[in-house]
């Protein structure tokens, strides 16, 4: 068994830790993003796939390293988990059904509803306390879904062609465009004072250093990491200003 995710955040990084050693305590769990992620798709069997949600959809780097190794998915049996603010209707769903094209087998989808990541967005911003609530029933949900799955009863969330139609109809619909590919929408203020956080931080190499600032690509996979951990809060992109750095270690230790 291995668990690759992608993780803006922390949250994805968190339930994928949590799941995978329920489950296997010698079992690792890697970033989707690394070498590491690939030469563990190579020799497992069993992969736990986990990601954010982007409006009801997959993050463009996981759809891509889906993709991108699809000879690797052959007969692989995938369990498909999503993490998300609020709801997203087949989260898993976006993945598995890409994952099926490749013949892996899809075991089961699994929901896990986190604190929101979005720094630079008023929306779903919560208390710290109700945050932590949040994260005590994510645990609390793993906990029973590796209960069940060491008795071969394995979650299906967003697997379901209703689930599909939820997904579709309550976000994809509408900002399908802002998943389809990456954006060249990040914005970096004056404030910036080329520290070098973000680049160290970014999936995609998307950020660098230019005149002692930072500046961006187009290849952006909206993960939110720069922007929330910028000393300077310097960086947005949904929004033009930040309303709260977000991160899993803000809540998740305490």
């Amino acid at each position: 068994m291995i668990g690759i995710y992608f993780s803006g955040t922390g949250n994805t990084k968190h339930c994928t830790e949590k799941l995978v050693h329920l489950l296997d305590e010698t079992a690792q769990a890697v970033p989707m993003e690394t070498k590491e992620a690939v030469e563990a798709l190579s020799r497992q069997n069993f992969v736990i796939l986990a990601y954010p949600v982007q409006y009801s959809n997959a993050p463009v780097l996981v759809r891509d390293f889906i993709t991108n190794h699809a000879p690797l998915w052959k007969d692989k049996k995938v369990l498909c988990m999503a993490t998300m603010g609020l709801f997203s209707g087949d989260g898993a769903g976006c993945s598995a059904r890409l994952l099926k094209k490749y013949g892996a087998e899809i075991v089961g989808g699994l929901h896990i509803v986190m604190p929101d990541s979005i720094c630079d967005v008023k929306l779903l911003k919560r208390s710290a306390e109700k945050n932590r609530k949040i994260i005590r029933a994510a645990d609390r949900k793993i906990e029973k879904c590796a209960e069940n799955i060491r008795r071969g009863n394995y979650p299906k969330d967003g697997l379901y062609f209703y689930d599909r139609i939820a997904g579709l109809l309550c976000q994809r619909l509408w900002f399908y465009g802002k998943t389809k590919d990456y954006t060249d929408q990040i914005k970096i203020s004056d404030a910036c004072t080329g520290c070098g956080t973000c680049t160290r931080l970014c999936p995609m190499g998307n950020l660098s250093l230019k005149d002692n600032r930072a500046s961006a690509g187009n290849r952006c996979t909206m993960c939110y990491r720069c922007i929330s951990a910028c000393p300077m809060q310097a960086i947005t992109l949904l929004g033009d200003r930040i309303v709260e750095q977000c991160s899993y270690d803000k809540y998740g230790s305490a």
